[in-house]
């Protein structure tokens, strides 16, 4: 790994989960919170742990996650998208990362950056829109403590109005009307449009988008 100013430098990026395999070697809750988002991604998760903690084991029961009851073994990776290694065990978190390298999946072991492909922001959705935070590694903490802040700053109205803006687009498509980037940036009045949807006016918000960016082809 590329190191510059003691941190690596890492690429950001957002994967599409949805259907692939993603495999979570290990039972306990901190299996369970790396778990869960990728559920929540769409992913197919498979659990492999002797034992599960009470979440994964109710997860389990709803048939939300496919649960491999045993250790870690050699070709637990085969046909996995990315993989996780969330065990006690050094040793165990090791053979997950050399499959991993092995086999060319990305592997993320928690609290060991030096055996990880990819590490694991904290972040927060709001309808289509996802914020991240990533401190390269340095400071999970911090990176929970800026997205605690966010969290407040950024309500559920910005989901509405990411999906707004697609109303838009689509409709701006079909009607064969070109806007250019600097235009969106322009109309894209950020306090009045998330006003306007807090205050239950959703409808407005989306019509005063649509004829902002109309109004320089009229």
């Amino acid at each position: 790994m590329k190191m510059k100013n003691n941190f690596i430098s890492y690429y950001p990026v957002f994967l599409d989960l949805n259907g692939r395999r993603c495999v979570v070697i290990g039972g306990g809750n901190v299996a369970l919170r790396k778990v869960k988002p990728l559920l929540d991604s769409g992913a197919l998760v498979e659990v492999i742990s002797p034992r599960l903690c009470s979440g994964l084991k109710q997860l389990e029961n709803d048939k939300k996650i496919n649960v491999i009851g045993r250790k870690f073994q050699p070709g637990d990776l085969t046909g996995a998208f990315i993989a996780i290694a969330a065990t006690a065990n050094l040793q165990t978190n090791a053979a997950v990362a050399a499959e991993g390298l092995e086999k060319s999946v990305m592997v993320n072991v928690v609290d060991d950056p030096a055996r990880c492909d990819f590490i694991l922001p904290s972040y927060c959705r709001r309808g289509g829109i996802i914020l991240a935070v990533s401190t390269s590694g340095m400071s999970p903490a911090l990176a929970r403590k800026i997205m605690s802040r966010l969290e407040k700053e950024f309500g559920p109205e910005y989901g509405t109005l990411a999906a707004i803006t697609q109303k838009v687009r689509a409709r701006l498509k079909r009607e064969k009307i070109k806007i250019n980037s600097s235009r969106w940036q322009q109309a894209l009045d950020i306090d009045r449009l998330t006003g306007l949807i807090r205050s239950g006016h959703t409808n407005e918000a989306e019509k005063l988008l649509f004829n902002q960016l109309r109004k320089e082809q009229i």
